[in-house]
């Protein structure tokens, strides 16, 4: 299937993926794009902030509705960090690391980050999916810098935001077109898998509310949980949680 987008661009919004969200609920078709200089109250995920100063990062959102199980639906996050890699490495040359679920790595700090929200609207359910790429250096408050980056930071180089969002916005498209095809899920969960250190025999400490799990990552479900490996040899499955490495890895 094709993916039309159509971007419209704000000087300044409380959030890319508040205004989706609006947009979406008052009817607007897949494929609409919001793009905004600055957020004022940008998000992460749950409930966190995204810094979000003047130029200094690409601040997108865009409208989806899918025409796949419910169950998959939150692939749409997955897919969200390979077209985020796949921009970065085509606009910036730049190799990305992906952790789990949804964050962008490059010398293990933060580079980017995908939020997906699923809403209700007269159209019926959609996804707004929010992606936050820290472009240059002024998108790091001192107080993250120790754990965050940018490709400024990491090149040398400011890039192009225009050049950044057109490579996201293809590689957005290619990427659900993949998910809406025959074996789509598999091919997701995959790529994910090949494209991220934390994939395979990774130890991580995962915080799941108030009840914290360690074990080694033993890849994806197809449903998009990350399966991780206990001392005792169980294999719980990870929904919904922050992830955190550990030092040493096994096999």
């Amino acid at each position: 299937m094709e993916l039309k987008a159509t971007i419209l661009r704000y000087e300044s919004l409380p959030s890319t993926n508040t205004e989706a969200a609006n947009q979406a609920r008052r009817g607007a078709p897949e494929g609409l794009c919001i793009v905004a200089r600055v957020q004022t109250r940008g998000r992460g995920r749950q409930g966190r902030t995204w810094a979000s100063p003047p130029g200094a990062g690409l601040y997108f959102s865009i409208v989806l509705r899918p025409r796949i199980e419910a169950r998959w639906w939150p692939l749409l996050s997955l897919l969200g960090a390979l077209a985020s890699r796949d921009a970065l490495r085509e606009a910036c040359a730049l190799v990305a690391d992906i952790k789990w679920p949804n964050d962008l790595l490059v010398e293990e700090r933060k580079i980017g980050g995908v939020l997906a929200e699923v809403i209700e609207t007269e159209l019926g359910r959609a996804c707004i999916l929010g992606i936050g790429l820290n472009l240059r250096d002024g998108a790091l408050p001192p107080e993250i810098r120790a754990t965050a980056t940018s490709v400024e930071r990491v090149s040398g180089e400011a890039p192009n935001t225009e050049t950044v969002l057109q490579a996201l916005v293809r590689a957005i498209a290619d990427w659900y077109g993949a998910l809406h095809a025959p074996a789509g899920p598999e091919r997701i969960c995959r790529e994910w898998e090949a494209s991220s250190s934390y994939a395979f025999n990774r130890r991580v400490r995962a915080t799941v509310g108030s009840e914290t799990i360690e074990g080694l990552t033993r890849g994806l479900e197809l449903d998009g949980a990350l399966r991780l490996e206990t001392e005792d040899g169980r294999i719980e499955r990870i929904y919904s949680a922050d992830i955190v490495s550990l030092r040493g890895v096994a096999g």
